[in-house]
């Protein structure tokens, strides 16, 4: 198996079309550019951290350049990277925008060594993107190898002595799938380690982990359980929204931002021919609050204005009065086929033709003119994030992969 990681993937994309930034300490900055997204290892070195506000960066890193997101771009090197190691192997993962698993088989003359240095070197001559490799004998070492391995490196490891070192160096946080709670209930067992959790018993990890944790107990040791899978499954969720950069206290505004989210769920509805069973609304407030709102539609649909109608619904649930909220998610589950839905009960065929006949209108102007060429009107106090380009696609908008 092998994992191939980018390196500070949105500040490499940046630096591949400005050669100026090489070099030099640079901030990707999201949420209207309010925090650090992505930070190069010159920034890092400066104590700025992920998620860190963009006030705090520049009293931290004042020389820095810091540039807004442009997602557009990190998918087109996302994609072009993924044809080259499709290129190199026969089985590959589109896990997310700087992350595959793939097939790990030796190139031509070459050991699984300098096949993963082939791979690292691949990339950065052809696209100028410098990543990290790893091969291992499952996904999960093979992760690990290349985490440990950062930044630009190759590095395969296959036999036991090998792998035991490697895993004995690294806490068990560092496995994908465990963090703080995880973390608590291995702790009173001894288990820190990578290495303590693969010489645990196996039932024992299974009582705390559950079957999920038993498999990276297997993976661990060398058994791959988790396959490569080169297309990505059925949704069974979708979900769309994300911070508001400002606060917002006004229902107005909070509305306009349910709207906003919606025509973009709704978007990814249509685009995979699925309508949602149920719609949940989720809100969240500067003091820590959130509120929650849910709805389950007469029947399932993407039609924007009965799930406008259950949106209303949810949101008056989830409202908190003169509280400002910080994000908001919008998440439709129970999908189905749209070509399985069943029509409801006093919908009118004349209807339900005449709002697949704007919906398709809608489409049209947009993928002519623009995104939100055409939107809803209940969305112009959002009108500076739509007039922000940056805003206006997102990591969640890039299809095919498995995660962020």
């Amino acid at each position: 198996m092998g994992h191939l990681d980018a390196d500070c993937f949105y500040v490499s994309a940046e630096r591949v079309r400005d050669e100026f930034l090489r070099d030099k300490p640079v901030g990707v900055l999201g949420n209207q550019g309010a925090c650090v997204i992505a930070k190069s290892y010159e920034m890092k070195a400066s104590g700025v951290g992920t998620g860190m506000p963009i006030w705090d960066a520049l009293d931290r890193c004042p020389t820095g350049v810091y540039l807004k997101r442009d997602f557009r771009w990190y998918e087109v090197l996302s994609r072009l990277m993924l044809e080259v190691t499709r290129e190199l192997s026969d089985r590959v993962e589109y896990y997310s925008i700087d992350e595959f698993f793939f097939r790990a088989i030796p190139l031509r003359g070459k050991d699984f060594q300098q096949t993963a240095e082939a791979i690292r070197d691949a990339i950065w001559e052809r696209l100028g993107v410098p990543v990290t490799v790893g091969i291992a004998r499952s996904r999960t070492l093979a992760k690990l190898i290349s985490d440990a391995a950062k930044p630009f490196g190759a590095l395969a490891v296959l036999d036991d002595a090998a792998e035991r070192a490697l895993l004995a160096d690294r806490p068990v946080t560092e496995i994908t799938g465990i963090a703080g709670r995880r973390e608590r209930r291995l702790a009173p067992w001894g288990i820190r380690s990578c290495l303590d959790l693969a010489q645990a018993d196996r039932r024992l990890v299974r009582g705390l982990l559950t079957a999920s944790g038993e498999s990276l107990w297997w993976e661990l040791n060398g058994e791959a359980v988790h396959p490569i899978q080169p297309e990505r499954p059925v949704q069974r969720v979708l979900s769309r929204g994300g911070s508001f950069g400002e606060p917002a206290a006004d229902p107005i505004v909070l509305y306009a931002w349910l709207v906003r989210n919606l025509e973009r769920l709704i978007e990814e509805l249509r685009f995979h021919r699925l309508c949602a069973g149920r719609l949940t609304v989720w809100v969240s407030y500067r003091n820590g609050e959130a509120g929650v709102g849910q709805v389950n539609p007469t029947v399932p649909t993407d039609r924007f204005d009965l799930l406008l109608d259950s949106a209303r619904v949810c949101l008056r649930h989830a409202y908190v009065p003169r509280i400002a909220a910080t994000r908001m998610h919008l998440i439709a589950e129970r999908l189905v086929r749209r070509s399985s839905s069943p029509r409801g009960l006093f919908d009118s065929p004349a209807a339900a033709d005449r709002a697949e006949a704007v919906a398709l209108l809608k489409e049209t102007i947009n993928h002519r003119h623009g995104r939100f060429a055409l939107r809803s009107a209940a969305t112009l106090p959002l009108a500076e994030i739509y007039r922000d380009a940056a805003n206006g696609f997102d990591i969640c908008d890039i299809r095919g992969k498995f995660c962020f």
